[in-house]
C-alpha cells in the first residue's frame, strides 16, 4: 500500500517588503457594486491614497527616498498584542549644495474606524550660481473616520516655497541685467474635506453620493493674492441595468495684485445616464459650464464614454468625447514656473477652453505583474497659456495666450506600463508625444513634444533596496520679446520685424538613483544622487537646474 501526505509549500510572503508595497496607515475603501462604480480610465501614475503623499515643491529632482517599516507579518495574539506596530517615523539628511532635510510623520490607529495624523517637512538647497537658493516647508494634519453609512476624511495644512529670481541674463554688451536677484516666496494655506457614502455591494437599487469642499489662500512675497473655495458633489442611482446621476460643482476664485483684480468663478453640471453589461459600459451625458464674475460665458459640451472588454481582465477598449473650461490659476502657474511677473497690464488671467477632446485606446493587465495603457487623443483648445520673457526685466516671465478665430489643435499619444518582473525587480514608465497646430504662436513655448519618465526598483536583499529614475525631455522653445537681451549662447530665429526671437532649448536627460539599508527593523540608512549625469540643463530660459547633488541620512520608525 502506498500512502500520500501533503507537504506545506514554503511561504514566499514572509520577506520584508519595501514601503512601496504597503502604507503603514491602512486605507479604508468602501466597496461599490459593479453597476454603481463610475467607470473611468485609470491613471497609473496618480493613485489616491489615504496617507498623504508628501512632495517637495522645488524645481530640481526630488531629494526623496522611499523609507518606512517592513511589511507587517502575522502576529500571534493569544490574549494581548505581543509587538507594537509602528505608524510613525523621523527622517533627517544632509548633502552637498548646502542641502538639509528633516521630516516627521505621526499617525494614530488607536481606533479601528478612525485615523488621525500629521506631518512636518523641511528642505533647503543652494546652487553654485549667485542667489540660486531654494527652500520648502510643509506642515499638515489629516484624518478619516467611518460613520456607518458614510465616510468622512479631510486634510488641512500650510506649504511654503522660497526661491530667488536668479536668472543669468546679460545685455548685448555683456552687462548683467540681473545684478540683485530678488527674493520670492509662496505661501499656501489649504483645506480639503469629503463625505462619501458607503454602498452595500449586494444592493440592486443602490444610491451613492459624495460631497466635497476645497479651499485655499495663496500669496507671494509681493502683492499677489489668490483665494478659492470649491464645492462639489455627485449622486448616482442604480435602476436595473441603468445608472442615472449627475456631477455638480462650483469654483469661486478671486485674484488680486497691486494693479489687478479678477473674480473668476466657474459652475458645472454634468448629468448622465449609464448602461452597464457584463463586458461593456456606456455613458451618455452633457457638460454645462458657466463662467461668471468679472466676465461671463456659458458653454455646453458633449460628454460620452465607452469601455468594452475585448478580453475580460486582459484587454479593454475605451474611448470618449468631452469638453470643459480649464481654470487658469496663479497657484498652479507659479508651481510650474515660480518666476512669473506681477499681474496687470498685458499680464492677465484667462481660462482656456477644450472645445473638443476625443480620445481612445486600449488598457489591461496580466494578473498583478503587468499593467498597461495606450491612449491617443485629439484636442481643440482655445486660449492656451504660455510663458514669454518680459520686456525690460528678462529674468521674469509674462503670460501670453494662443488666440485666433479658430481653436488650436493638439494630437497626442500616451503610453504607460508597470511591470513586476519578480519579487526583486519592479519597472514602470510613461511616454508622451504631442503635436501642436497653433493659430497665432510660432511654438508651444516651453512645452515639450516628447517626454519620457521611467523608474525601477530592486530589492537586493531583505535589508538593501535600490531604486532609480530617468526623465528625458525633448527640445523646447522660448520666446524673447526684449531686443536688448544677449542670446549668443542659444540657437535663435528672428520672428518677423517685431524684434521677437525664438530660442531653442536643448533636450536633456536627468538620471537619479538611491539606496537604503535597513540596519534594524526601525533604523534605516539611505543615500540618493540626483542629476547623476551632471547636465547643466534649463527648463526655463536663463534658469539652469542644479548639477549633481547628493543627500544621505537616517530614518527611524516608531
Amino acid at each position: 500500500m502506498v500512502g500520500y501526505g501533503q507537504e506545506e509549500q514554503q511561504r514566499r510572503d514572509d520577506r520584508p517588503a519595501t514601503i512601496d508595497s504597503i502604507d503603514v496607515v491602512r486605507d479604508y475603501r468602501p466597496i461599490l457594486a459593479d453597476a454603481v462604480k463610475i467607470r473611468r480610465s485609470p491613471d497609473m501614475s496618480n493613485k489616491r491614497q489615504y496617507q498623504p503623499k508628501l512632495t517637495y515643491n522645488i524645481l530640481d529632482r526630488k531629494l526623496d527616498i522611499n523609507t518606512g517599516t517592513k511589511r507587517l507579518t502575522i502576529q500571534e495574539m493569544p490574549f494581548t498584542r505581543t509587538q507594537s506596530l509602528t505608524n510613525n517615523y523621523v527622517k533627517i539628511g544632509a548633502g552637498n549644495l548646502g542641502t538639509l532635510l528633516g521630516e516627521v510623520y505621526l499617525s494614530s490607529d488607536y481606533w479601528v474606524d478612525t485615523r488621525l495624523g500629521g506631518y512636518v517637512k523641511h528642505l533647503n538647497q543652494q546652487g553654485t550660481l549667485e542667489e540660486q537658493k531654494f527652500s520648502s516647508q510643509q506642515i499638515g494634519v489629516f484624518g478619516r473616520t467611518v460613520l456607518g453609512p458614510v465616510t468622512l476624511d479631510g486634510e488641512a495644512g500650510f506649504n511654503r516655497y522660497g526661491t530667488r529670481f536668479y536668472g543669468v541674463v546679460g545685455d548685448v554688451d555683456g552687462t548683467s541685467l540681473n545684478l540683485s536677484p530678488a527674493k520670492q516666496a509662496f505661501n499656501d494655506i489649504y483645506f480639503t474635506g469629503e463625505l462619501t457614502s458607503n454602498v452595500d455591494e449586494q444592493a440592486s437599487d443602490a444610491l451613492s453620493y459624495s460631497l466635497k469642499a476645497d479651499a485655499y489662500g495663496y500669496s507671494n512675497a509681493y502683492e499677489t493674492r489668490e483665494s478659492s473655495v470649491a464645492l462639489a458633489g455627485y449622486v448616482n442611482k442604480q435602476i436595473n441595468v441603468f445608472n442615472v446621476g449627475a456631477n455638480i460643482s462650483g469654483d469661486f476664485t478671486s485674484v488680486k495684485d497691486a494693479s489687478y483684480s479678477l473674480a473668476n468663478h466657474i459652475a458645472r453640471a454634468n448629468p448622465y445616464i449609464r448602461f452597464q453589461g457584463p463586458n461593456y459600459n456606456i455613458t451618455l451625458g452633457a457638460n454645462f459650464v458657466a463662467e461668471f464674475g468679472d466676465s461671463s460665458r456659458t458653454n455646453i459640451f458633449p460628454s460620452a464614454a465607452i469601455d468594452f472588454a475585448l478580453i475580460p481582465q486582459f484587454a479593454h477598449l475605451f474611448g470618449g468625447i468631452d469638453g470643459d473650461v480649464n481654470k487658469t490659476a496663479v497657484r498652479e502657474l507659479t508651481k510650474e514656473n515660480p518666476w512669473l511677473a506681477a499681474l496687470g497690464g498685458s499680464n492677465y488671467i484667462r481660462n482656456s477652453v477644450d472645445r473638443m477632446y476625443v480620445y481612445g485606446g486600449i488598457k489591461g493587465n496580466a494578473g498583478a505583474t503587468f499593467g498597461y495603457k495606450v491612449k491617443a487623443f485629439y484636442r481643440r483648445i482655445e486660449s492656451m497659456p504660455f510663458y514669454a520673457i518680459a520686456p525690460g526685466t528678462p529674468y521674469v516671465f509674462n503670460l501670453i495666450y494662443e488666440d485666433g478665430e479658430n481653436a488650436s489643435t493638439i494630437i497626442g499619444l500616451e503610453g504607460e506600463v508597470n511591470v513586476r518582473v519578480s519579487e526583486v525587480v519592479t519597472l514602470g514608465g510613461k511616454l508622451n508625444f504631442n503635436e501642436f497646430d497653433l493659430q497665432q504662436q510660432e511654438e508651444a513655448w516651453y512645452t515639450p513634444k516628447m517626454r519620457l519618465a521611467a523608474n525601477a526598483r530592486f530589492n537586493i536583499s531583505d535589508k538593501l533596496y535600490v531604486d532609480g529614475e530617468i526623465l528625458i525631455q525633448g527640445q523646447t522653445y522660448g520666446l524673447v520679446q526684449d531686443t536688448n537681451v544677449d542670446l549668443s549662447g542659444y540657437a535663435i530665429t528672428e520672428l518677423g520685424n517685431s524684434g521677437a526671437r525664438k530660442t531653442t532649448i536643448p533636450s536633456f536627460a536627468d538620471l537619479s538613483a538611491g539606496a537604503e539599508y535597513r540596519a534594524t527593523d526601525r533604523i534605516g540608512i539611505y543615500v540618493r544622487l540626483n542629476n547623476m549625469l551632471g547636465a547643466n540643463y534649463e527648463r526655463y530660459l536663463f534658469y539652469p537646474r542644479l548639477g549633481l547633488n547628493v543627500i544621505g541620512g537616517v530614518n527611524f520608525s516608531f
